[in-house]
């Protein structure tokens, strides 16, 4: 069976080892490049493409281009994050 050129998103979580969401949001952001096919719209990634934009944050590592840190808006206060921004998203609570 040759290898498939297309990747499902759950395919490229898999591989990246992030949620389904978070691959879904680099499609979103245009930072990874999929396609859409069929009526339903399913995203599909080419295996180079996924390929392409591995080596492009290892570029982006060496050159010392990622972000430490996200960016905080002309609001914030720019300094020490409050209590909120430093617990984890889930910290084990229930949610309505």
């Amino acid at each position: 069976m040759p290898t498939p050129r297309f990747l499902t998103l759950d395919d490229v979580a898999e591989i990246l080892a992030v949620s389904w969401s978070q691959a879904y949001a680099l499609v979103r952001r245009k930072e990874l490049i999929a396609i859409q096919i069929g009526g339903r719209g399913q995203w599909r990634v080419e295996v180079d493409e996924l390929e392409r934009f591995i080596q492009q944050k290892y570029a982006e590592a060496r050159a010392g281009t990622v972000p430490e840190a996200p960016a905080t808006d002309s609001a914030g206060s720019g300094g020490t994050p409050t209590p909120a921004e430093t617990e984890p998203a889930d910290s084990g609570r229930l949610q309505a």
